[in-house]
């Protein structure tokens, strides 16, 4: 029941994938909030984000654990990276956003834990361009991998799943007028989200120095940048300002935000990155910049003390209070039932993710190409106040 489970999902991740390069995405967001898929979505993502850090350290320390392949365990690792994915796609439409209900409060935790691993890692001097990538996209691996690469690849894939966290919080903080009061409070009090924030910034953990050249990570791998781009700015840049942006610039997280020293001053760290160059690139921080030059010579009002009845995140307590002390028997339960496949199995298995990124399946999740409504013909321009009909020609 699981694999089918995922295979649906790497299929919804793939058609979201080529929807939205098609620019017809509507469709697929729509499905997904009618029929409420959305917190079902974030509660498996934790699920397997518990599983990784409970569960799989468990199974690789087993000394009788010597499995005919690591094909399954795989799986269950490419699994957060799917659904990461997915979320990424669709987290752009203001009503996935809000389909997400009570458990956004999940989401922006799950997030926060992320940028405050990849934030940790940067500060430490670890970068992922020493380590070999391994990729979020389609691709079969082989059916035997010992334990000890397979955690390797578990804190490679970590990388990437950390910077697709972060496009889906800044999508999130795009939403700050309609979020839940609850929301807004965890990103900015409980999580301080805009001082971690600053620490991205700061330490850039998409950009380092190697053997004297600057590479940038973009689009699932690291390139050489040369001179005439160095400063250029990347998504993931982008993505960070713009969050900035979003809970710095909003007078309603002006309000609730608490402008001690400590965070006054961190903030004050962005004015030495905010250059004219910056600037041209991402027009909106000059707005950034006006604010930060008054925050530098004004004491804020403190914020506005509401009644404490505060929400909280219920998916990732309610699965560690069921499993508590039950991490290990769990580990080999899964051991007997789930990783030790059979070679049948492991052969039915295996041909059932080759035919899930077969080109026969990508052909058949990849919508139709837009017709004008005019004339027919495929068409190139989509009405830019709709967004739903589409021409060949103004």
């Amino acid at each position: 029941r699981w694999l089918r489970q995922h295979e649906c999902v790497e299929k919804l991740n793939m058609h979201a994938i080529l929807s939205a390069s098609a620019g017809q995405e509507q469709l697929l967001t729509e499905l997904l909030v009618t029929h409420a898929k959305i917190p079902i979505l974030i509660g498996e993502l934790i699920s397997v984000e518990i599983w990784k850090h409970k569960v799989f350290p468990v199974l690789c320390r087993l000394e009788d654990f010597k499995p005919r392949s690591t094909f399954p365990i795989y799986m269950v690792l490419h699994h957060e990276a799917s659904i990461i994915n997915l979320l990424e796609t669709v987290f752009f439409y203001k009503e996935v956003c809000e389909s997400a209900e009570d458990s956004i409060l999940d989401l922006i935790d799950y997030c926060h834990r992320k940028l405050t691993l990849l934030a940790a890692r940067s500060a430490n001097g670890q970068t992922a361009a020493s380590l070999q990538l391994w990729e979020m996209g389609p691709k079969i691996p082989r059916l035997f991998v010992p334990p000890q690469e397979l955690q390797k690849q578990a804190e490679t894939m970590e990388f990437e799943i950390s910077l697709k966290a972060l496009s889906v919080l800044r999508y999130i903080t795009d939403q700050v007028e309609s979020l839940p009061l609850s929301a807004l409070t965890r990103m900015l009090n409980t999580h301080n989200l805009p001082c971690l924030l600053v620490e991205l910034v700061e330490h850039c953990p998409w950009s380092c120095h190697e053997a004297g050249k600057l590479k940038k990570f973009e689009n699932g791998a690291w390139h050489v940048v040369p001179p005439e781009d160095q400063v250029k700015m990347t998504k993931l840049d982008g993505q960070v300002w713009l969050a900035l942006l979003n809970l710095l610039l909003s007078p309603e997280c002006q309000r609730k935000y608490h402008f001690d020293g400590f965070n006054k001053s961190q903030l004050l760290k962005l004015r030495a990155f905010l250059t004219d160059v910056l600037i041209d690139q991402l027009p909106n921080l000059v707005e950034m910049q006006r604010f930060l030059s008054h925050l530098a010579v004004t004491e804020p009002a403190p914020p506005k003390k509401d009644l404490v009845l505060e929400q909280v995140p219920v998916i990732w307590d309610h699965i560690l209070k069921k499993n508590m002390g039950k991490w290990e028997a769990i580990a080999k339960h899964q051991v007997k039932h789930i990783f030790s496949p059979t070679e049948e199995e492991l052969q039915l298995q295996a041909r059932r993710w080759a035919e899930t990124y077969s080109l026969d399946m990508m052909e058949a999740l990849a919508p139709d190409k837009p017709r004008c409504r005019v004339c027919g013909t495929e068409a190139a321009k989509r009405c830019s106040r709709c967004r739903n009909e589409w021409y060949c020609a103004r």
